[in-house]
C-alpha cells in the first residue's frame, strides 16, 4: 500500500467552532506546501503559542512526500496555455486535495500525533497559473492567480479546520498575491539591530528585506526572479537528472557571459517591486531556450549548468543593487532557505558577489530551510482563523492588508 492510499476520512463531529481559536493559547497546526518545482508536498507540524514579545514555534515534525509518477507531467500540462484543458485542471484540483489530505496524515504520524491533536491545517496548494499584472477586460480590472488542491476535500478527509486560497484577497485588494512568506519572516526573523535580508531559493527566489527593528510597514519584499526552476530544467535537459546536487556540476564549468548577460536584460529585471512571477517567465521554456542557445555555442554540460547558476546570481545581485541598497543603505546578512540552500556552489556564489554581508542558512536561526514555506502557511492559517491580516502592502502592492486565505470547516 502507497502513501496516498492510507488516508482514511476522520470524523470530529459538527461541533467546530472558529470562536475557539481566538482563546486557545498553544495550537498544533499542519502547514503544507507544494513549490512551482512540482514534485512533492512539504509538510510541517508546528506547536504555535503567543508570548509578550512574540511567537514561540516549535516544529514538531517535517516531511517530503513525493508526488506519484507521472503528476508533475500532468501539472506541467495543465500549468501551459498551449496544453490546459479544463477537464483535466477540475481532476487535478480534487486529486491534490486527496494528496495534500494525506500529506497531512503523514507529517502528523512522524510527529507522533493523531489526526485528533491537530488543531488547524493552512495549504497553500499548488500554483497553476500566475497572472498578477492587472488587465482590463469586460469592464473589470483584476489580476488572477490560481492554485489547486482544493481545501475543502481536505478538512472532509483530515476533519481539521482547514484554511487554503491564500493569495486570492490579496490579489482582489490590488496586491500581486505574492510573496506571502514575508510576513512570517518579519514574525520570526527582525533584529533590533541588523538589517537581514530572508532569500527563498525555490522554483523562483524571493527576497524579503526587514531593516532593523522591523515595523510591518517597513518591510520590502519580492521575487528577484529564477532559481531551481531554471537550475533544475537545465539538470534534467543536460544530466538527465532532477538537479545538480550542491552545485557540483555548475562548480567545474564557467558561465557564459553572453548568455548570462542576454537574461539579464528581461523588463522583469527591471521592474521595481512590488513585483510577483512564476513559471510563466522562468518555467520550461525559459530553460530550453537557454539550453538550445548553449548547445549552438558549443558549451558543456557543466558549463550550462555554471550559466543556469550565474544567471539566478547576478539576478540576485543586480535586485539587491537596484531596489534593495538604496532603501536600507547596508545589508548585514542573507539568510537562505529552500532547495536551493543545500546547493553549495550557489550560497558561496552568493557570499562572494554580496559581500561584506554574512550568508548563512534558516537551519543556522533554528528552522529548516526545507521546512520553512510550510511552516510559514502554518502560522498564515493561524492568522487567518483569528481574523488578523496576513499580507504585507509592501510585499505584494495591495492597497491594504488582508486576512488570506478561505476557510473550510470538516463535517
Amino acid at each position: 500500500m502507497t502513501w496516498w492510499q492510507v488516508a482514511q476520512p476522520v470524523v470530529r463531529g459538527s461541533a467546530v467552532v472558529l470562536s475557539g481559536f481566538q482563546t486557545t493559547h498553544d495550537r498544533r497546526i499542519i502547514g503544507l506546501m507544494s513549490g512551482t518545482s512540482a514534485d512533492g508536498i512539504d509538510a510541517a507540524v508546528i506547536l504555535l503559542g503567543e508570548k509578550d514579545d512574540g511567537l514561540s514555534l516549535d516544529v514538531l515534525g517535517f516531511d517530503t512526500v513525493a508526488f506519484p509518477p507521472g503528476l508533475r507531467n500532468r501539472l506541467m500540462e495543465v500549468s501551459d496555455s498551449k496544453t490546459g484543458r479544463t477537464d483535466e485542471l477540475s481532476r487535478l484540483h480534487f486529486e491534490l486535495g486527496e494528496l495534500f489530505a494525506s500529506a497531512a496524515f503523514v507529517v502528523a504520524d512522524s510527529a507522533g500525533l493523531s489526526m485528533e491533536e491537530i488543531d488547524l491545517i493552512g495549504s497553500h496548494g499548488q500554483t497553476v497559473q500566475h497572472l498578477p499584472d492587472r488587465k482590463n477586460r469586460f469592464g473589470v480590472e483584476t489580476g488572477a492567480t490560481l492554485q489547486i488542491g482544493d481545501p475543502s476535500v481536505i478538512a472532509q478527509r483530515t476533519g481539521v479546520v482547514t484554511v487554503g486560497d491564500f493569495r486570492a484577497a490579496d490579489v482582489a485588494r490590488g496586491g500581486q498575491g505574492a510573496p506571502l512568506v514575508p510576513y512570517v519572516d518579519y514574525l520570526l526573523f527582525g533584529h533590533p539591530e541588523k538589517v537581514r535580508a530572508l532569500l527563498n531559493l525555490g522554483g523562483i527566489a524571493n527576497l524579503t528585506v526587514l531593516p532593523v527593528d522591523p515595523k510591518p510597514d517597513d518591510v520590502l519584499a519580492f521575487d528577484t526572479g529564477p532559481a531551481n526552476m531554471l537550475i533544475d530544467a537545465v539538470a534534467r535537459a543536460e544530466l538527465g537528472r532532477d538537479m545538480d546536487a550542491d552545485g557540483a556540476a555548475a562548480r567545474r564549468g564557467r558561465p557564459a557571459e553572453n548568455l548570462v548577460a542576454d537574461a539579464l536584460v528581461m523588463p522583469y529585471f527591471e521592474r521595481p517591486p512590488p513585483k510577483s512571477t512564476g513559471r510563466e517567465l522562468f518555467g520550461d521554456r525559459c530553460a530550453s531556450d537557454l539550453v538550445r542557445a548553449g548547445r549552438e555555442a558549443g558549451l558543456s554540460s557543466e558549463d550550462m549548468l555554471a550559466t543556469a547558476t550565474e544567471i539566478t546570481v547576478r539576478s540576485i545581485e543586480d535586485a539587491c543593487r537596484r531596489f534593495v541598497i538604496p532603501v536600507v543603505t547596508r545589508l548585514d546578512e542573507l539568510i537562505v532557505s529552500g532547495g536551493g540552500a543545500r546547493n553549495g556552489f550557489l550560497l558561496e556564489r552568493l557570499a562572494r558577489v554580496l559581500a561584506p554581508a554574512e550568508v548563512s542558512t534558516s537551519d543556522d536561526h533554528g528552522l529548516s530551510s526545507d521546512a520553512k514555506e510550510a511552516v510559514a502557511f502554518a502560522v498564515l492559517a493561524d492568522r487567518t482563523v483569528r481574523g488578523r491580516p496576513g499580507s504585507l502592502p509592501g510585499a505584494t502592492g495591495a492597497d491594504r492588508p488582508a486576512v488570506l486565505g478561505k476557510i473550510c470547516l470538516p463535517g
